[in-house]
């Protein structure tokens, strides 16, 4: 069985980083010395937002923030907002801000103690209630937007991993985790992201221009909207349904992810995420984990966005995100694997992804064909790679002996999975005799698999209803590159043969011939 880490620390991490009370107390961390540029930073930042330049807001959230973060506060926070509050006039909206960047800082850089993550909770229902119920004055960049809501879901899940390891906890904080039991509470979460949806009246917005009402884009990436007079992204409808994928709470695998499909164009909005955004990996692997066997549509979202990746990577190379969206590409690459293993309708794939597929994990999905016990050794591997941070958001029992359980989601939609795996080994078989046969009688096909044919006819109708599906227009569809119907005693086979697509051998030479352009310009002549 393979063995992946699931917590909030990264997979490769040789140690886990050191508590941010650790790093405070090594480097002689002092949160009310404010350097300089800190000074300068926050000066202008305040003056930026106060007179709603958000191009200049961009650059000092996206360059200089990091710039700072990276020579300064490699290992410590950043200086406490009491610090600086009173270069700002002691703004409370704009100490809201900057507290909020200090915690995703800390996140990022060191290990949050309990209280600091208790901190970070309390900041951000101050900071939604202004959203939701002040009135505020000011505009932000898109990426701080999304980058805030998606960090609180984050934040959310890094708190139920970090509850869930109840062995080592010590006595103050079991002690802080029964005072403050509403912290991250899943209620409270989700009550906060419902009232944003609620509050910018998106959903209404995205039918209107479904049903071709209305025209509610900018630049062609992202849709806005108005909550009092701060923008805030229509991706933020997705939170939701992304805090719905993460969740093993369902105590099973989430069946209606696909439904956000039928509100928006997923592919533009996850590309914007992608390469504005951070690369959150529950967006991406959530395509396969959709349980009723729509693994059709699973597949031709993955190829869409592999497609994507594959013809503009080259032009994001420099970008922070790069290295997250390679991975997120390998991880989606492994998902693909899964869908096409399982539901083999290779001429829903691009031929460019196809080959990078083959290439990939050509091998290993034809020994996934097999269904033995190597065979779902792989499915175990590939899905544990692959799969999102399943959380248990319950609270957990003070009872003794304290044992850990951040585990127990994750094993669980494991579990879930291989058992859908092992319901189709027997399904194989049938597919393998009508992929050979235009016409079979049942009698015949019930020899062959050594059945007899009332057990023949159940498999058949087990096999029929494994392949078929509700989109989410509510129609039934058939997720098999083959189907069949029964005639008296005869099986009759239809197989649909994908037709030539000759584009996916020209846009290949043009990518090719792109890179070839690019070498040549990249060479200096004497």
């Amino acid at each position: 069985m393979a063995s992946f880490d699931h917590d909030d620390t990264a997979l490769n991490s040789a140690a886990p980083p050191p508590s941010s009370q650790q790093g405070q107390d090594a480097l002689g961390y002092d949160p009310n010395f404010v350097p300089d540029s800190v000074k300068s930073f926050v000066v202008h930042l305040y003056r930026h937002i106060r007179e709603k330049n958000v191009y200049e807001i961009h650059q000092m959230y996206e360059t200089s923030f990091q710039t700072l973060s990276e020579r300064l506060f490699k290992d410590t926070p950043w200086p406490s907002v009491d610090a600086v509050a009173h270069y700002v006039d002691n703004d409370h909206v704009f100490c809201l801000l900057y507290r909020e960047m200090w915690f995703r800082h800390l996140y990022a850089r060191l290990s949050p103690t309990l209280k600091q993550r208790i901190d970070s909770w309390d900041n951000y229902c101050s900071l939604f209630q202004v959203v939701l119920h002040g009135v505020v004055n000011m505009q932000l960049p898109n990426q701080w937007l999304w980058d805030m809501v998606d960090e609180f879901v984050y934040q959310f899940q890094s708190f139920c991993q970090y509850r869930a390891k109840m062995k080592n906890k010590t006595e103050q904080e079991i002690a802080l985790l029964k005072q403050f039991d509403q912290a991250w509470n899943v209620y409270g979460v989700l009550n906060f992201l419902q009232a944003l949806v609620e509050k910018s009246t998106i959903n209404q917005i995205l039918e209107r221009e479904k049903e071709g009402l209305e025209q509610f884009t900018a630049n062609g990436w992202v849709m806005i909207t108005m909550v009092g007079e701060v923008e805030l992204l229509n991706a933020i409808v997705q939170i939701p349904a992304r805090f719905g994928l993460m969740g093993a709470q369902r105590q099973g695998p989430p069946y209606n992810c696909l439904v956000i499909k039928s509100h928006y164009e997923y592919e533009k909005v996850l590309a914007f995420k992608l390469f504005i955004g951070k690369c959150g990996s529950q967006e991406i692997v959530l395509l396969s984990f959709t349980g009723a066997n729509v693994y059709v549509e699973a597949i031709r979202e993955f190829n869409k966005i592999l497609l994507y990746i594959y013809k503009t990577k080259q032009y994001h190379q420099k970008s922070p995100q790069y290295e997250q969206i390679l991975k997120k590409n390998e991880q989606m690459y492994a998902l693909l694997a899964i869908c096409l293993s399982l539901c083999p309708q290779v001429k829903l794939v691009e031929e460019t992804v196809n080959a990078q597929l083959r290439e990939k994990y050509g091998e290993k999905m034809i020994r996934m064909q097999r269904y033995d016990d190597e065979a779902f050794a792989i499915y175990d591997e590939l899905f544990s790679y692959a799969c999102p941070k399943f959380i248990t958001p319950s609270a957990p029992s003070f009872e003794e002996p304290l044992v850990n359980y951040n585990q127990d989601a994750y094993r669980l939609q494991l579990k879930l999975f291989l058992y859908e795996v092992k319901q189709q080994q027997l399904l194989s078989g049938v597919r393998t005799f009508l992929k050979v046969y235009s016409t079979i009688s049942l009698g015949k096909l019930a020899n062959y698999m050594e059945v007899d044919e009332p057990t023949l006819r159940t498999i058949l109708m087990t096999y029929k209803h494994k392949t078929h599906a509700v989109d989410g227009d509510g129609k039934i569809i058939s997720n098999a590159d083959l189907d069949f119907y029964i005639d008296d005693d005869m099986i009759n086979v239809v197989e649909s043969r994908p037709a030539k697509r000759y584009g996916d051998y020209f846009l290949r030479q043009i990518v090719k011939l792109e890179g070839v352009i690019n070498d040549v310009d990249r060479i200096k002549l004497e």
